[in-house]
């Protein structure tokens, strides 16, 4: 192996790219296989007189390499699309990919597979596209779905270089509603795409000195021709002035723009377009001919969407710039991203607006991309049941702590005047002591020079941040004060300290394996304690702030900051090197709730120290919104198999339960046309009541209920106090079970009444005519209790969090099924051909092959007659009460309908007013 001059042979880095080229590119390489490699690398190197750790260089490796990453799916409409992606990678260059590929690999250290993922997802993304050199006119409109802070920025960054590769001329990149997210945007285009500082030039060749940075300065990279008349500072959007200025012209090479998505923006942006590069057609309106765009809309669910409630009306500002700038090109592509793509789906697909024809659906495609296993995402804070047998629950990592003190300092439900009351909360107290501890800890791991934030979001109100912020500073510096102090508070602090650190770091860090969390001492953490405290700043972050959170200039110190703000760090904004987080703003909807997740992401090293502190019910919200957007990718999986298209998935979401509490009913306003439907859907309840009225109501009614089967139906034997069926059950006694049967008020997604209505609605059309009903109970069961004249035994379902009846009167479940109860209705023809749908599956997905099929492949094989109620007493130890009554538990497992145009239940304004949570919070006050 040859080692080229311009490589520096005395860098880690170096010989960590020397490894990874003699491992496998295919598959995931054996702790054998890279132990080999590292010797060969490691004895090049010392023949050549490199000094070089070997532990360091293994470690390194081996955690590189341990880290997979599923390929992406998705659905598809080719309609009028013309396959060209194959061809053009033999006969076009793809230097602005290669030379990202590079900098991803050699500079960011990201791991070989992951690029490998890379390539791959952004070349199943650009081959929807339409081909640029592609002649005559033409539109393509898509949505790529990520997770929250998960790396979307990189994957569109990889699109945009292979688009201009492949020809595609302008590239707008619609970089959120703020200034500093649409800088911070600008920075990493600058970085992987242009590769030089456009603060400081417009064009890749211009004269004088270059400031090339990024995936500019790699080794042996070309000066690609490249511009963009955008740049990183926080004035660098788009406006008249940039364009007066711009002395090149579209269409010989690729430009770039990353812009503020404002109404007012886009339409500079979209005059200058026509202006410059305009012909009029036979309208007398100008069109760009012959240079294909691109635009990449960030956050594709925020701003973009037309809320205005007559799809036929003139829409929303931002909406219809974007619109006019697509349909001011004759070609044009437009691909959202963003990680809580639910109103995205609820837009219309029929829209054909007078002037601005079809709105924004993701018509042509909907991709949906894994994340690397490294990342720290929603499952692995806050745990996820699976209801597939072949895949295992994940659990949540201990990071979560509980605020329960802080009503007192600033309640949930102040106004824009309000003070915080007294001093910080204990909590807060404890937060901020955390994350000292954090940054001393990972200064004592080597990563001195690395960002460290924290987050505090408690208010949407500026002027109550700037107090809260005056606070944490006082506090911040009496730490500082304090530790400085040898003989007076100082040792008490450092003993606080250090008690926090034995009894919540501690044992926290032996949840993780050596290779991803090193132990420490508290020796070697209070060396680095005064260092660290020192270290940190306590900034707003808002629109009325002139704080920044100038990351890129400390790049080679690093910064540490605790950042408090509300809506600029709930989209987009990305904190480095965050560890903690205090979080108390409440949100009703999926999405916010999500977006409002700065915690999640990527902390190679340090996962271990990161905390979320928040109140349980908000810990409550994120299991429900955890569970819901898993169950809207599974759905992308599911229908991806079956070749549908988006337009067909959008119909399908638009008439499903998924439709419950995801969005702002603003966004939902095509809400004449959203309908409920339960069609081959399993809901269940996972969230119960504890108030003592609703729990013995519930049980009266299960009571009840048996008394009416007896009567009316066949009871089925299934042996002593295990279970009890009943065969035949006429479908208006299910649904007399539900209407009666109360929910708790968070259980937003299970909605009894609208379940009992749908099934009316099928018996109108021929379908769930025959119902199964089973109470399920336990033969060992130490609780055993007649209901209606059957024993049975309670089951016990543990709860998320065991000090619940402390908190709270409710109890979250992550299951109220077994997965094999809903096939026990069903014969062995359904079974053999469930069991083989999931074994296609699987094999498409790269699975192993499953041994029972799950829910969604059973009740694809039930009739349209064939419906099944579970019924699980369930017992709750934690409670402590003697003759207790167990909560009710239900599972319905509906087959898919034949006719869903006939049995989907349409919802109403009172339906949303009523039931699905929404913001009521409605605009930020700047921040």
């Amino acid at each position: 192996m040859s080692v080229t001059p311009e490589e520096p042979l005395d860098t880690l880095a170096t010989a960590k790219r020397l490894v990874l080229a003699l491992l496998s590119q295919e598959r995931q390489p054996t702790p054998e296989e890279v132990q080999n490699a590292v010797n060969v690398i490691f004895g090049m190197l010392a023949s050549q007189g490199k000094s070089l750790d070997r532990d360091l260089l293994a470690k390194e490796i081996e955690a590189m390499t341990a880290i997979f990453q599923e390929g992406s799916s998705g659905l598809q409409d080719d309609e009028g699309h013309e396959p060209w992606l194959a061809e053009a990678k033999v006969n076009r260059s793809w230097d602005f990919w290669e030379r990202y590929r590079r900098y991803l690999e050699d500079v960011t250290n990201m791991p070989p597979l992951v690029v490998r993922r890379l390539d791959q997802s952004t070349d199943e993304v650009l081959s929807q596209l339409e081909d640029p050199h592609r002649h005559g006119p033409w539109r393509r409109t898509g949505l790529v779905l990520g997770q929250v802070q998960s790396g979307k920025t990189g994957q569109y960054i990889g699109l945009a270089s292979k688009a201009v590769d492949a020809g595609y001329r302008l590239v707008v990149i619609l970089a959120g509603i703020h200034n500093d997210l649409r800088s911070q945007t600008q920075l990493r285009i600058d970085e992987g795409l242009l590769g030089f500082d456009t603060q400081f030039q417009t064009r890749s060749d211009e004269g004088g000195k270059s400031r090339l940075m990024g995936a500019g300065r790699m080794p042996l990279a070309q000066r690609l021709d490249i511009a963009s008349p955008t740049n990183s500072s926080e004035k660098g959007d788009f406006g008249r002035q940039a364009a007066r200025t711009i002395n090149f012209p579209l269409g010989r090479f690729p430009v770039v723009l990353v812009v503020k998505k404002h109404w007012k923006i886009l339409e500079y942006l979209r005059t200058w377009v026509t202006e410059m590069n305009g012909t009029e057609d036979e309208t007398g309106r100008k069109i760009v001919r012959d240079v294909p765009l691109l635009v990449i809309d960030d956050e594709a669910d925020n701003a973009s969407i037309n809320t205005v409630r007559d799809p036929e009306a003139d829409p929303t500002k931002t909406n219809k710039a974007i619109r006019e700038l697509i349909n001011s090109f004759d070609k044009a592509a437009y691909v959202g991203y963003t990680a809580t793509p639910f109103a995205n789906i609820y837009i219309d697909p029929d829209v054909n607006h007078i002037d601005l024809g079809a709105d924004l659906f993701p018509e042509s495609f909907i991709r949906s991309l894994p994340s690397p296993s490294n990342y720290l995402g929603p499952e692995r804070v806050f745990g996820l049941q699976s209801d597939n047998d072949e895949d295992e629950d994940v659990l949540p990592l201990p990071l979560v702590r509980h605020v329960e003190d802080a009503d007192a300092w600033l309640p949930a439900t102040h106004k824009s005047g309000d003070s915080p009351s007294g001093d910080l909360p204990r909590s807060l107290r404890e937060a901020v002591a955390s994350f000292v501890l954090a940054c001393a800890a990972r200064r004592a791991r080597g990563q001195a020079k690395n960002h460290n934030s924290m987050l505090v979001h408690v208010t949407r109100f500026t002027t109550v941040q700037s107090l809260v912020r005056d606070q944490v500073d006082d506090h911040l510096r009496l730490l500082v004060d304090t530790l400085r102090d040898r003989y007076g508070d100082g040792p008490n602090l450092l003993a606080e300290l250090r008690a926090l650190w034995e009894r919540d770091f501690v044992p926290t860090t032996e949840h993780f394996t050596a290779d991803e969390a090193e132990p420490l001492t508290w020796d070697q953490v209070s060396k680095q304690l005064a260092p660290a405290v020192r270290k940190i700043q306590v900034k707003t972050v808002n629109g009325t702030s002139r704080d920044a959170l100038d990351y890129y200039e400390h790049r080679k110190s690093g910064l540490s900051v605790i950042a408090i703000g509300g809506q600029k760090l709930s989209r987009g904004l990305t904190l480095e090197g965050l560890t903690v987080s205090y979080y108390l703003r409440a949100s009703r909807t999926y999405d916010t709730l999500l977006q409002m997740g700065r915690w999640f992401g990527y902390r190679p090293g340090y996962e271990d120290v990161c905390r979320l502190y928040t109140t349980p019910a908000l810990e409550a919200a994120y299991v429900e919104v955890t569970s819901a957007t898993d169950e809207l990718r599974r759905e992308v999986e599911e229908m991806a198999t079956l070749d549908l298209t988006p337009r067909e998935f959008g119909l399908k979401v638009r008439s499903s339960s998924l439709g419950l509490a995801i969005t702002a009913a603003n966004k939902m306003r095509q809400g004449t046309k959203v309908r409920l439907s339960y069609s081959g859907e399993g809901p269940e309840t996972v969230i119960f009541s504890l108030s003592p009225r609703v729990v013995t109501h519930n049980f009266k009614t299960l009571q009840e209920f048996v008394r009416e089967l007896d009567e009316r139906a066949q009871t089925k034997p299934t042996g002593p106090s295990s279970r009890v069926q009943w065969r035949g059950v006429p479908p208006e006694m299910v649904s007399s079970f539900l209407s009666r049967y109360e929910t708790d008020p968070m259980a937003t997604r299970v909605r009894p009444r609208f379940i009992a209505k749908y099934i009316e609605q099928c018996t109108r059309v021929g379908e769930l005519g025959n119902w199964t009903v089973c109470l399920v109970g336990r033969a060992d069961s130490k609780y055993q209790q007649e209901i209606a004249g059957h024993t049975v035994g309670f089951i016990t379902r543990r709860p998320l969090k065991e000090d619940v009846f402390k908190t709270e009167q409710r109890y979250t479940i992550r299951r109220v099924l077994s997965p094999p109860d809903e096939a026990l209705d069903m014969d062995k023809s359904q079974w053999d051909a469930a069991l083989a749908a999931a074994e296609i599956a699987a094999e498409k997905k790269g699975r192993e092959t499953p041994k029972v099929p799950s829910g969604e492949y059973l009740r694809r094989q039930r009739r349209t007659d064939q419906g099944l109620l579970l019924i699980y007493p369930i017992e709750v130890e934690s409670r402590g009460i003697e003759g207790k009554t167990p909560l009710v538990g239900f599972q319905v497992s509906f087959p898919h309908s034949e006719h869903p145009a006939d049995t989907e239940y349409v919802v109403n304004s009172v339906w949303f007013q009523e039931d699905i949570y929404t913001d009521p919070e409605g605009e930020e006050e700047g921040g």
